[in-house]
């Protein structure tokens, strides 16, 4: 018998024309679109090509892959077509983590963004008068309600042109940008374009994806001046720097990290007396930045937003999908006069957030306005008791029956992640699970490319499912995918 040639081979494929005039491909072009179904056309062909150029696909190889083009082309669409982005199940314990997408939203941010991205709204429109509105005024009113209204109105001490005076402390406001980094930057280069800006040496971190402090800094236009050393900075030490050119005593908040042994740092009532009386602003970059009192679910030395305020800063910065538990967004909360500078500054337009945002931020606000915290999943999530941890784990267990997975719950430790308080662990129940024929990395692989996947955690040779992080609607589809893959035998 002759041996066919790749020539040969390749005369077997048919044309693209001639492969989507076939009544399923036509079909499906009708349905999906011509332009998508003629590219999955082309990728599936161009495959072939390769597996024969390759030497991969000898006649019968191609024979057999010709009586299933059709089908083929159809699976690479569905692929083509399948969204990139997408749900996970969260079992790694860790509260906010950020490759994983930070805070749910809850339920209540989820139909408030479906009314008003579906239809038109006021957003920057006043109903009442007919004329422009401001976009913040949605969310400003609540964090007042959540910040101004538990200030009170005491005045404090100030130096005003070298003469003490009595000022009445000024009410909060608020506005929202895209992220915290970009909160901190229009902060500053409204308060301190080309002057100086006095940071403690031991604050100046590196956050996630490398953006460092410095750096921000430096696309502000506000100029660096370092105090103290990396684990001891001194009030004296921020008094002493203080010339003509400085505008701004900032603080960042070591939210991502801790100096343990021989520190020493200022405390915010310490700096915000010095401000006043050198007629500074003080600003404290939280990062985090709670609406609620973390003590209640056992996390200590972690500042909320109105501990900053109450303390003394004139204006604090934050994220909105950390321990707030809503949307990607940096506030900025303050002295009315700082924020409305901020307001009128050119780069406030370019880092604003839109109505999604906007939507998703005021229902995760109205919770906390009417103390239902539950009904934001991350401070759920942290409220969660190590024993219904446990139950539901153990209800999980008994669902896996498998001579192939070993499964023991045992105790554990979750944590909020995101970069806040990095020394607070919560007690958990943990899955531990191994399998006979598979490391605990290839299990864990396996759990990835479940549907949705599951993403666990490895330690000690096992894998670790923590159900604090995962929904209880989803403890089934975690059992059915470890079921899944106790019942595959090993190819």
């Amino acid at each position: 018998m002759k041996l066919q040639t790749n020539a040969d081979l390749y005369r077997k494929l048919p044309s693209v024309d001639e492969l989507q005039r076939s009544q399923e491909l036509a079909a499906l072009a009708a349905k999906e679109g011509q332009a998508a179904v003629t590219d999955a056309t082309r990728t599936v062909l161009a495959s072939l090509r390769d597996e024969i150029s390759a030497g991969r696909l000898d006649a019968n190889g191609v024979d057999l892959a010709l009586s299933g083009l059709e089908d083929a082309v159809a699976r690479q669409l569905r692929q083509a077509l399948k969204h990139s982005l997408q749900s996970v199940i969260n079992a790694t314990g860790v509260i906010l983590h950020t490759n994983l997408g930070r805070a749910p939203l809850a339920a209540s941010a989820l139909a408030h963004i479906r009314e008003i991205a579906g239809t038109y709204s006021n957003l920057e429109f006043d109903a009442e008068t007919g004329e422009r509105g401001k976009r913040d005024v949605h969310v400003d009113r609540l964090f007042r309600k959540l910040l101004d209204e538990h200030m009170g109105t005491a005045a404090y001490d100030r130096v005003d042109a070298g003469v003490p005076a009595r000022v009445a402390k000024p009410a909060v406001s608020t506005i929202v940008v895209n992220n915290n980094a970009a909160a901190v930057l229009l902060a500053l280069n409204t308060l301190a374009e080309n002057s100086e800006v006095i940071v403690s040496r031991g604050e100046l971190v590196e956050i996630g994806g490398s953006f460092r402090i410095p750096d921000v800094m430096s696309k502000s236009n506000a100029l660096l001046r370092e105090v103290g050393t990396t684990n001891r900075t001194r009030i004296s030490d921020y008094e002493k720097a203080i010339n003509e050119k400085t505008r701004l005593l900032l603080r960042v908040h070591r939210s991502n990290f801790q100096i343990t042994g021989f520190t020493e740092q200022p405390q915010i009532e310490e700096l915000a007396t010095l401000a006043r009386q050198r007629n500074i602003p003080l600003l404290e970059d939280l990062g985090s930045g709670a609406l609620f009192d973390l003590r209640s679910v056992g996390v200590n030395g972690e500042p909320s937003v109105l501990d900053s305020l109450r303390q003394g800063a004139d204006v604090v910065t934050y994220s909105g999908d950390k321990l707030l538990g809503g949307p990607q967004a940096g506030m900025l909360s303050g002295r009315g006069d700082l924020i409305a500078r901020m307001r009128s500054n050119s780069l406030f337009r370019a880092l604003r957030v839109d109505k999604l945002t906007y939507a998703a931020l005021e229902a995760t606000l109205l919770a906390y306005v009417k103390g239902d915290h539950n009904a934001i999943p991350a401070l759920r999530m942290m409220r969660l008791s190590k024993e219904e941890i446990g139950t539901r784990a153990q209800a999980v267990t008994k669902k896996l029956q498998s001579h192939r997975l070993s499964v023991e719950v045992r105790d554990g430790e979750s944590v909020i992640g995101g970069g806040a308080a990095p020394s607070a662990t919560l007690p958990t129940r943990l899955l531990a699970i191994t399998c006979k024929d598979l490391s605990a990395d290839e299990l864990s692989a396996l759990l990835r490319a479940s549907d949705p996947p599951v993403i666990a955690r490895v330690e000690e040779g096992r894998t670790l499912l923590d159900l604090r992080t995962v929904f209880p609607d989803q403890d089934e589809a975690v059992a059915q995918a470890l079921t899944q893959i106790a019942e595959t035998d090993r190819a």
